[in-house]
């Protein structure tokens, strides 16, 4: 059975479902307590909402194009793209003021791993950018599948890209000894032994999507496969670490972690989303915000 009650997030229990606006669980959360923050958030959400008139982000000292209050330094992207497209500019300045938390809530060896598609992917490169900076930059990870419809007045749209950002380029964690291996491509190539271990992925990841019909499938339209998030969390976390996802959807970040020994938050605002990770994970806690 699980528990609805208010949320106080406490860095010596147990994993927990937050239903509630993702912002409003953030500012209740303590500085630095996760070791990675993976989101994969919906496109558009909440355009009408967040509207605003800023035409300026914060980058480092010296960086930006001009200088504002106190001396900080500031590059006028929100302002190019809202003349480019409105819908861009509209979808950061809601993507934004997450990522300055997520930032906040990163341990100093934490790692930000961001999930989007092709439409919006180049521009929160360029936000991320600034709000961690580019020495921060870790991966660009290319999820690559080959599953439904195809275009045939294009190249057909068939990956995903994972922005990967440090809290500290020179303290973050990553253990490649804990990441699954895949086989080699030409394993003739490579002799019977390294053959049968198989290789070390790439930032190209060849993984399917969430079968239809399996039994990893939970009915949620934007379900992610548990490989995926198990290969993130393996690789960035250790046991007993804390993992983070406020567009948690299905679950399959909470699931990845608990699979791997490791604690999870997982906040969504979607009543049905929290019902499928309630199923998904039982026995995990549910709090309400």
């Amino acid at each position: 059975m699980t528990e609805k009650d208010s949320f106080r997030f406490d860095p010596l229990g147990d994993s927990c479902i937050v239903q509630g606006d993702n912002l409003a669980v953030l500012s209740t959360l303590p500085d630095e307590s996760f070791t990675v923050i993976y989101l994969d958030p919906p496109f558009n959400t909440g355009r009408a909402q967040v509207r605003r008139t800023t035409k300026s982000i914060p980058v480092a000292d010296g960086e930006g194009d001009r200088v504002g209050f106190s001396g900080r330094s500031y590059e006028t992207v929100m302002g190019q793209l809202r003349r480019y497209d409105d819908s861009f500019a509209d979808y950061l300045a809601f993507l934004e003021p997450r990522l300055v938390e997520a930032k906040r809530l990163l341990t100093q060896d934490g790692t930000l791993y961001l999930h989007l598609d092709y439409r919006e992917v180049h521009y929160a490169k360029i936000m991320l950018d600034a709000l961690f900076g580019r020495d921060s930059f870790l991966n660009e990870i290319i999820w690559a599948y080959d599953f439904g419809g195809k275009s045939t007045r294009k190249w057909p749209s068939k990956h995903d890209t994972i922005l990967v950002y440090v809290k500290d380029p020179k303290k973050y964690h990553f253990d490649s000894a804990e990441v699954d291996r895949e086989p080699y491509m030409a394993p003739g190539l490579v002799g019977p032994e390294k053959a049968a271990r198989g290789k070390l992925p790439t930032d190209v990841w060849w993984h399917t999507i969430v079968s239809p019909t399996g039994k990893e499938k939970t009915g949620y339209p934007t379900q992610k496969p548990v490989g995926v998030l198990r290969r993130i969390v393996a690789a960035s976390s250790r046991p007993g670490d804390w993992v983070l996802d406020f567009f948690a959807g299905s679950g399959t970040t909470g699931a990845a972690a608990q699979l791997l020994g490791r604690k999870f938050v997982c906040v969504d605002v979607n009543p049905e989303a929290i019902d499928i990770m309630s199923e998904r994970l039982p026995g995990t806690a549910v709090h309400t915000v």
